[in-house]
C-alpha cells in the first residue's frame, strides 16, 4: 500500500511539474507573439516580482519550508553574483522566446550539460571520464542536425538560447562553491534571488523598454485583460519553482533526469499543437536525438556516481581523487 503511495506521489508531482514547466513556456511566447508584448526584459521583471512575493509568502506567512538564515556578508559576496547569473539566464530565455519557436529554443536549452562539463573542464580544469565525454556526442550531433534544418531560424534569437545554455551552467556551477555550507532548496533560493534580480533588471527594462510599453498600451482593446495574462504568466512562473522543490523530494534522481527530458517533449508538442511552427522530418530527429542524449548522458553520469559510491565505500583514501572524474552537476538540478 505504501509502495503504491510512493507511485502516486511520485506521478503526480511529475504531472504538476510538467504542467507548470509548459504553462509558463506557452504562456511567455502567447505574449510575446499573439499578444505582441515585445519586451522580454519587462516580462522576466514581472516574473522576478511575483516570485519574489510568491517565496516570502510561502515561507513568511504559510511556513511551507523554514528559512535559511544567511550571513549579512554573503548576501553581496555569494548570493548577489548568483543573483546576476540568474537574472541572466532567465531574461536570455524570455529573449530567445521572442525570436524562436518553443520547440527551437527548448532543443538549444537540452544543450545545457554539454555546456557545464565543457566550462569545468575549460575555466575550472576538472577531469572527466572518457564515458561523460562519449555520452554527450548525440547531445551536440541533435542540435546541430536541428540548428541547420530548422525552418524558423533566427540567429539573434539562436546566440540568446545558446548564451542561456552557458548562463545556466556557470549558475550550475558556481552555486556549489559560493552557495557551499548553505543547503539551498528552491523556495529559498527564489526568496533570496528574487529580489536581487528584480533590483537588477528593474532599471535596464525601465530604460530601454517603457517608452514601447506606454505605446503598447495604447494600441489595446483591452488593457486589464492583456496585463492579467503577464502578470499570470509570472505567478505561473513562481508555481514552477515551487513545483520542482515539490518534485525533488517526491523522486528518485534517475525519474528527474528521465522527466525532465519527457517534460521538453511535452512542451514541444504542445507549443507545436497551439502556434503550428513549421517542423521539419529532420528537425524532429535532431530534437529527438538531443533529448534521447540528455537521457543517456543522465543514465551515464547516475552510473558512474554509483561506481565512485562503491569505489569510495572500499578504499577510502581514494574518495577525494576519483570524485573529480564526475561533472559538479547536482543530481538534480533547478532547471527554471
Amino acid at each position: 500500500m505504501e509502495d503504491k503511495r510512493s507511485v502516486a506521489r511520485a506521478l503526480f508531482a511529475v504531472l504538476q511539474w510538467w504542467c507548470f514547466n509548459v504553462a509558463v513556456i506557452i504562456t511567455n511566447k502567447w505574449i510575446f507573439q499573439k499578444l505582441d508584448f515585445k519586451f522580454p526584459l519587462s516580462v522576466s521583471c514581472v516574473h522576478f516580482i511575483c516570485s519574489a512575493a510568491g517565496s516570502y509568502i510561502a515561507i513568511k506567512v504559510f511556513k511551507v519550508k523554514p528559512l535559511i538564515e544567511v550571513d549579512p556578508v554573503d548576501l553581496w559576496r555569494r548570493i548577489f553574483p548568483m543573483s546576476f547569473v540568474f537574472c541572466i539566464n532567465i531574461v536570455l530565455g524570455n529573449v530567445s522566446l521572442r525570436y524562436i519557436p518553443v520547440s527551437f529554443m527548448q532543443t538549444i536549452k537540452s544543450f545545457t550539460p554539454a555546456t557545464t562539463v565543457f566550462l569545468q573542464w575549460l575555466v575550472w580544469r576538472k577531469a572527466f571520464d572518457t564515458r561523460i565525454w562519449w555520452s554527450l556526442v548525440p547531445i551536440v550531433g541533435g542540435i546541430l542536425l536541428t540548428s541547420v534544418t530548422e525552418l524558423s531560424f533566427n540567429i539573434f534569437g539562436f546566440c540568446a538560447a545558446f548564451f542561456g545554455c552557458l548562463a545556466t551552467s556557470t549558475k550550475t556551477i558556481l552555486a556549489e562553491s559560493l552557495l557551499h555550507g548553505y543547503k539551498f532548496d528552491s523556495i529559498n533560493t527564489v526568496y533570496y534571488m528574487a529580489p536581487f534580480a528584480t533590483m537588477i533588471l528593474a532599471v535596464p527594462a525601465l530604460l530601454l523598454e517603457g517608452t514601447g510599453i506606454l505605446h503598447w498600451l495604447e494600441t489595446q482593446d483591452s488593457v486589464y485583460g492583456s496585463l492579467s495574462i503577464i502578470f499570470g504568466s509570472g505567478i505561473v512562473a513562481f508555481c514552477l519553482n515551487f513545483s520542482i522543490f515539490y518534485v525533488i523530494h517526491s523522486t528518485t534522481a534517475v525519474t528527474f533526469n528521465v522527466a525532465g527530458n519527457m517534460k521538453v517533449a511535452v512542451a514541444i508538442m504542445v507549443s507545436w499543437l497551439i502556434f503550428r511552427n513549421p517542423i521539419s522530418l529532420l528537425n524532429a530527429v535532431g530534437c529527438a536525438i538531443t533529448l534521447l542524449g540528455c537521457t543517456f548522458y543522465g543514465y551515464v553520469r547516475h552510473k558512474l556516481s554509483q561506481d565512485v559510491g562503491k569505489s569510495i565505500s572500499e578504499s577510502p583514501r581514494m574518495s577525494g581523487k576519483r570524485l573529480e572524474i564526475l561533472p559538479l552537476v547536482t543530481e538534480k538540478i533547478d532547471k527554471n
